[in-house]
């Protein structure tokens, strides 16, 4: 009721709110005047188990599953003033780590991503802090400064020049992804599709190391092929005929394809069923 109330006087205010029961998303959103929720133990809590946990890739359908309806209200993060850090020792040890997770964070809907101060540098939290101590987190109790930050900063100059070359290009990547997610229609206005279901046993493809999913806006087709295993991989991804009924794809033989990322172009095959052969980076 108050956020409902504030938000009549405030206008451009945008109420956030964290609850940490799932059954609860859609009570707070329809009657508590919340404009978004973070969806910490619902996608956050999945990501986290796929990295330091052995938790199945395949698991991320169910997610977007449990949301669906309320996506597009979804918070979505990998760090806050809560979780420890992804370069952290306590977490992955490798901020690289978790790009994966930040594409399909930022990649799956049209839901707004948050970015914790110093993660597109990598920041480790590995401070002893007086209160919060060594623990990967970066402290809300003491009076302190982020390495990264301060490193991004220059006195004031803000011109990075202080940053490592690993710093830089971390920054690089999440640059592109989040830019991305403002110019590719596709990202920013399309639907999804998740070909998981087909490609469950497939050949060449590990749906606990992979995940993949599709995105439409008009006459704009992404693919996202996300590889969790640590190691370089070869997949070969099925569309299923649903896919192209529900996204109306025609189906063609030759598509002119360009590999985001990289600006790499190449020629491929949209049939269903008929396998699209991809090398997916390792983190």
């Amino acid at each position: 009721a108050l956020s409902s109330a504030a938000s009549d006087v405030y206008k451009r205010q945008i109420f956030i709110g964290e609850i940490y029961a799932v059954g609860l998303y859609r009570p707070f959103l329809d009657y508590c005047g919340f404009d978004y929720l973070y969806d910490k133990v619902n996608l956050y809590d999945t990501l986290v188990g796929i990295e330091r946990h052995g938790y199945s890739a395949a698991r991320l359908t169910e997610c977007w599953q449990t949301v669906d309806g309320i996506g597009d209200r979804m918070l979505n993060f990998l760090e806050n003033h809560d979780e420890q850090r992804i370069a952290s020792d306590f977490f992955a040890g490798n901020p690289r780590k978790g790009i994966p997770a930040l594409i399909v964070s930022a990649c799956m809907n049209t839901n707004p991503m948050m970015i914790y101060f110093g993660q597109e540098f990598g920041e480790l939290g590995m401070d002893s802090e007086g209160f919060s101590g060594r623990d990967g987190r970066t402290t809300i109790f003491d009076y302190w400064s982020v390495d990264t930050i301060r490193r991004w900063r220059n006195g004031g100059k803000f011109d990075g020049k202080m940053l490592t070359e690993e710093h830089k290009h971390l920054y690089s990547i999440y640059q592109k992804v989040l830019t991305l997610c403002n110019e590719e229609q596709a990202i920013k206005k399309g639907v999804f599709f998740d070909l998981m279901y087909a490609n469950i046993n497939g050949w060449r493809f590990n749906e606990h190391k992979q995940y993949t999913f599709m995105r439409k806006y008009k006459n704009e087709i992404l693919f996202f092929v996300i590889n969790f295993d640590s190691q370089l991989v070869d997949v070969a991804i099925n569309v299923p005929s649903h896919a192209f009924d529900f996204l109306q794809i025609p189906q063609m033989e030759s598509y002119q394809a360009i590999d985001l990322m990289t600006g790499a172009k190449e020629e491929i095959c949209l049939l269903p069923y008929n396998c699209l052969l991809y090398t997916s980076p390792s983190p």
